[in-house]
């Protein structure tokens, strides 16, 4: 069993997975750091100057000022303005996932069409070995 982990572990697809594993988690940080600090103020102030990290409902009825406060509290909440941040946060990491598999499919399409085929290999040495070999010519009867 350890000798299949360290044939596993080995593997060029591992190595290539934590990478891409690190590298999402930080893209990860960059786009909620993009959500929070760059696009949702702008639509907070439009909005009437809302903060949505901080939009709640307090389940215990009563009132708090801000959520920090109702947390301190220990009060359960719902944090739908978190969660609207979080849902931009998933559609920004979706479209940047979307234009990147639809670049890398293209890619392997232009790939994949550039270069022949086994058949068409096979089919074109067929055909220029038969027009280099001279026909042989048939006797009239």
């Amino acid at each position: 069993m350890l000798k299949e982990f360290k044939e596993f572990i080995n593997k060029g697809n591992v190595v290539d997975l934590a990478v891409g594993i690190i590298m999402g988690a930080a893209f990860g940080t960059i786009v909620t750091s993009l959500v929070n600090d760059v696009i949702m103020p702008p639509i907070g102030l439009v909005l009437g100057g809302i903060d949505f990290s901080s939009l709640f409902i307090s389940l215990s009825g009563t009132e708090y000022a801000s959520l920090a406060e109702a947390k301190k509290a220990g009060a359960a909440t719902i944090n739908y303005g978190v969660f609207i941040n979080a849902v931009i946060n998933f559609m920004i990491v979706a479209f940047a996932v979307f234009i990147l598999v639809k670049n890398a499919n293209r890619f392997r399409k232009s790939a994949a069409s550039s270069a022949p085929t086994t058949t068409e290999i096979l089919l074109t040495e067929i055909r220029d070995a038969l027009t280099k070999k001279p026909t042989p010519k048939r006797k009239k009867k």
